[in-house]
């Protein structure tokens, strides 16, 4: 028997009606929206509206103009990131300030060396204080505010770790940004779906989503979805379905940076996770995760050898290490017990420098909705045979 623990990667199984509706999707009406008028392209058209209309509602966004269907998080964060800079100032070459935390996956850190490299950023990192299970009321935000100054454009920041678990305290660094007249950029790829997120209230100017994780919708979904304060610079030009005469992208969102064909069956898809998660409900997901990683925590406890990063920061991911064992040898030999967990660095070095975790990464377990204590189990009686050997 396969136990899958590895949702943080993207979560599986999917639930029927995703699959269902994709495939529904390429039979019926999986069509090019937006450039044509017959019921096939209309018919795509009206579910990728849906898709906008769904995830403003769920992340409290101004409206379905403002979601921007992107292949996931990645792209969405490259946009946002990259489109602090305007045309004119990639030019003259000026340099602006961004601040990140220090538990950011390379999504983030990427797109910002890359600007810093071009000679167009600077970059300051604030810590979480992750490896005690997250900072005390208020320090976050004081860390943060220590390090602004006067060309500081933007803070960017992950809504929890994918390392982890640990969760920033979204709502204060966003009073922050907007009295400071700062963008606050939000990576929601580990707390869409796993806990609540609203954009209004949380003063979230960008928020990027992949689909595929905790919205429990396709590989190749996602979005970046605008607060109404910042409008990035886009990221790539083409063809829109609109204004075709026009040698710019046409001038609002989300057609200013959907250039090309949008997949249809990915929005279809997505919509049918949103509508699960909708229906199980955000807080009952949570309190399932919770629990499991309270459950972890207690049964990894028992075995001579484990140490876990973090343990108090209860969510959907949970890290730890096994006593002299590379995490990539542990999760190997899992993986051949039929256990799916993920071992190494996740693609966050900045986030196990945090933990203390810099030398061998960590084995990553991360669940979801249809994990059950015995995969737990099963998982703790495969460690221990591991020591055994």
């Amino acid at each position: 028997m396969m136990v899958y623990l590895d949702n943080a990667a993207t979560t599986f199984p999917k639930p029927s009606e995703v699959s269902g509706e994709v495939c529904r999707c390429m039979r019926e009406y999986g069509g090019n929206p937006g450039r044509g008028a017959h019921p096939i392209a209309m018919a795509a058209a009206e579910k990728v509206y849906e898709c906008r209309e769904r995830l403003s509602d769920f992340f409290g966004a101004p409206g379905a103009g403002s979601v921007i269907m992107t292949p996931g998080a990645t792209f969405a964060l490259n946009l946002a990131i990259k489109g602090l800079i305007p045309p004119g100032d990639r030019a003259r070459g000026e340099r602006m300030h961004i601040i990140i935390s220090d538990l950011e996956h390379n999504s983030v850190r990427r797109p910002a060396e890359r600007l810093r490299r071009d000679g167009l950023a600077d970059i300051s990192v604030f810590r979480t204080e992750a490896a005690r299970g997250g900072a005390r009321p208020g320090e976050t935000t004081r860390a943060v505010a220590r390090l602004i100054n006067r060309r500081t454009r933007a803070v960017i920041c992950t809504a929890a770790s994918n390392v982890c678990s640990v969760r920033l305290p979204l709502a204060e660094i966003g009073a922050l940004c907007r009295r400071r007249g700062l963008v606050f950029i939000v990576d929601g790829a580990q707390g869409a779906g796993h806990f609540p997120i609203n954009m209004k209230e949380q003063s979230i100017d960008a928020l990027a989503l992949p689909g595929h994780k905790g919205l429990y919708g396709p590989q190749g979904s996602g979005a970046l979805i605008l607060g109404g304060r910042y409008m990035p610079t886009p990221l790539i030009e083409g063809g829109s379905g609109a204004m075709s005469f026009d040698p710019e992208m046409p001038p609002d969102p989300p057609e200013k940076y959907e250039a090309g064909t949008l997949d249809v069956p990915a929005a279809a898809g997505l919509c049918a996770g949103l509508e699960f998660v909708g229906r199980v409900g955000v807080d009952a997901l949570r309190r399932h995760e919770e629990a499991l990683f309270d459950y972890a925590v207690g049964r990894l406890g028992g075995l001579r050898g484990v140490k876990i990063c973090a343990p108090s920061a209860r969510g959907s991911v949970l890290s730890f290490n096994l006593a002299g064992i590379p995490s990539d040898s542990v999760a190997n030999a899992l993986g051949k017990a039929g256990i799916c967990v993920r071992g190494g660095f996740h693609c966050s070095p900045l986030a196990h420098g945090a933990l203390g975790t810099g030398e061998y990464g960590s084995v990553r377990v991360s669940f979801g909705y249809f994990n059950t204590r015995s995969d737990i189990d099963a998982m703790c009686d495969a460690l221990a045979g591991i020591r055994a050997e």
